[in-house]
């Protein structure tokens, strides 16, 4: 988990100027997700949405046990008991609610305003067009094999 300052969240040319995981941690996880889904066939697009009255949102792509996020390929257990343990330094109590996401919401602006607490900004809101961008991340992320699309495990790395 990444947490960057408000001005730097403000800041368009701040923001864009992070490095790609933390660009794709904080506030454009849902354009790695969309671009992940439409390299790799059979995922789904899930919002991590914080209990009220907690900030925390994340989208991540599973398909059975097999999740796709910012740390690169994960169990989908390990990636959610990850977030909650990281999010509860900072906040404690910190829980969420799991909700399925359309591929269409995470790019669209006024399809994620229909869901109660999403706000999603579609590729071309950021500086530049954040879709090349995730692809080039998706790029230097090893493929994925096929021991993990049959369930292996993996550690997160820390951040």
């Amino acid at each position: 988990m990444y947490m960057i300052s408000a001005e730097k969240k403000r800041d368009p040319v701040k923001r864009w100027n992070l490095p790609d995981r933390v660009f794709f941690a904080c506030g454009a996880c849902h354009i790695l997700a969309y671009a992940f889904m439409r390299r790799y066939a059979g995922y789904s697009a899930f919002w991590v949405k914080p209990a009220h009255g907690f900030t925390g949102n994340h989208i991540f792509v599973a398909r059975g046990d097999a999740a796709f996020d910012y740390h690169g390929h994960v169990d989908r257990k390990t990636l959610l008991s990850h977030m909650v343990r990281k999010a509860r330094l900072f906040w404690p109590g910190w829980d969420y609610e799991l909700t399925p996401l359309p591929a269409e919401v995470l790019i669209s602006e006024r399809k994620s305003r229909a869901y109660d607490g999403l706000w999603l900004r579609g590729p071309g809101q950021f500086l530049y067009n954040a879709m090349p961008r995730a692809e080039r991340f998706l790029d230097q992320i090893s493929p994925l094999s096929p021991a993990f699309t049959k369930g292996e495990r993996h550690a997160l790395q820390a951040d």
